[in-house]
């Protein structure tokens, strides 16, 4: 009985692995920065949060949700979903001051392309 159990369960975990999306997919887009007040989500954020407002495709149910920036090639910086972003394109999020200012050393630049996954 013991390997009848673990053949199921083998078979089970494959079946999953084969249909579940992949969570920590990479996405590319491009990043802008807003200044944050009543999101979304509900919630009112400032400047000095590290928060995302997420692209209206992928938005959906991601309020709270964490999501990993990085920037040519640098270092990641982790934010939390808290708006959403009617005006991005699929992949692109629009974040708080204090993350594009982290990423980039300063805000001149406006528009970047960044990688991110969540």
């Amino acid at each position: 009985m013991h390997s009848t159990l673990t053949a199921a369960t083998s078979t089970a975990l494959v079946a999953l692995l084969l249909v579940a999306p992949s969570v920590s997919a990479d996405s590319t887009g491009d990043m802008t920065y807003y200044t944050p007040g009543l999101g979304a989500c509900g919630q009112t954020n400032s400047e000095s949060d590290y928060i995302v407002a997420m692209n209206q495709a992928q938005y959906d149910g991601t309020c709270g949700n964490q999501v990993c920036i990085t920037y040519n090639g640098g270092s990641g910086v982790t934010a939390t979903v808290m708006d959403e972003c009617p005006g991005c394109s699929f992949g692109d999020l629009d974040v708080s001051p204090v993350i594009f200012n982290a990423l980039c050393g300063s805000l001149d630049a406006g528009r970047v392309t960044i990688s991110w996954t969540w």
